[in-house]
């Protein structure tokens, strides 16, 4: 006899129905398993405010700046959901990459997150002092994925703008089991291309601050002129 699956009860708190809820078709990837934990949707930001009021699986730290510990110490102590720390490559790299690594580590991080120049021998040394996963991230064909791969490296997280899907397929030809985090675009079609050309996981870009409390702030306007 085929059981029908029973739908699961859902329940929001009173103060926390405006959270930010990851696209619903991002449940239809495989996710990754990291440490007993499946992960299918990675939350693309470094604002505490969204970080605290969501939905994703994780929290997906990677930012333009260097990296900094009250940065990712910051951003650990609101999340109540595991992070992916970016830790560097650009014009971090070598030993204070690693070094920010470990610290990431010990505030609970559940994988550190490289960029796409990080080289090769950073990511040597980070998997050298670390215990958890690597993610390297890749951006373009152009990025060596293999040499990632034997420094360490055991996710990569995909970003390629426009031309994700396709480096999706093609990194997946090569790579058939390597675990993929990949940028999943703005609308469900997108995200499904992009599961559907070997994505385990989707970083999706939430809304901004700034979107998400105009639509807040016109609420406030018209509920007081129709007083």
């Amino acid at each position: 006899m085929t059981r029908k699956k029973k739908e699961a009860p859902r329940v929001v708190s009173d103060l926390r129905r405006d959270i930010i809820e990851v696209p619903p078709v991002i449940k239809q990837c495989s996710g990754i398993i990291i440490n007993g934990r499946k992960l299918k949707s990675f939350l693309f930001t470094t604002d505490v405010a969204i970080i605290c009021n969501n939905n994703a699986d994780a929290i997906l730290a990677v930012y333009s700046f260097t990296p900094h510990p009250g940065i990712i110490n910051a951003i650990a102590s609101a999340s109540p959901v595991p992070v992916v720390a970016g830790v560097g490559g650009g014009l971090t790299h070598g030993s204070r990459s690693a070094n920010i690594s470990l610290f990431a580590e010990s505030l609970g991080s559940i994988a550190v997150v490289v960029n796409a120049p990080t080289p090769i021998k950073t990511i040597s040394l980070i998997n050298d002092t670390v215990d958890v996963p690597v993610i390297a991230t890749i951006v373009s064909e152009a990025n060596d994925i293999q040499p990632r791969l034997d420094a360490g490296a055991d996710i990569l997280n995909v970003s390629g703008g426009p031309q994700t899907v396709a480096l999706v397929k093609k990194i997946r030809q090569s790579f058939p089991t390597i675990p993929i985090i990949a940028t999943g675009g703005k609308t469900d079609q997108d995200i499904l291309d992009t599961i559907e050309a070997g994505a385990n996981a989707i970083s999706y870009t939430p809304p901004s601050i700034t979107e998400l409390f105009k639509v807040k702030m016109d609420h406030y306007r018209n509920a007081i002129e129709q007083k």
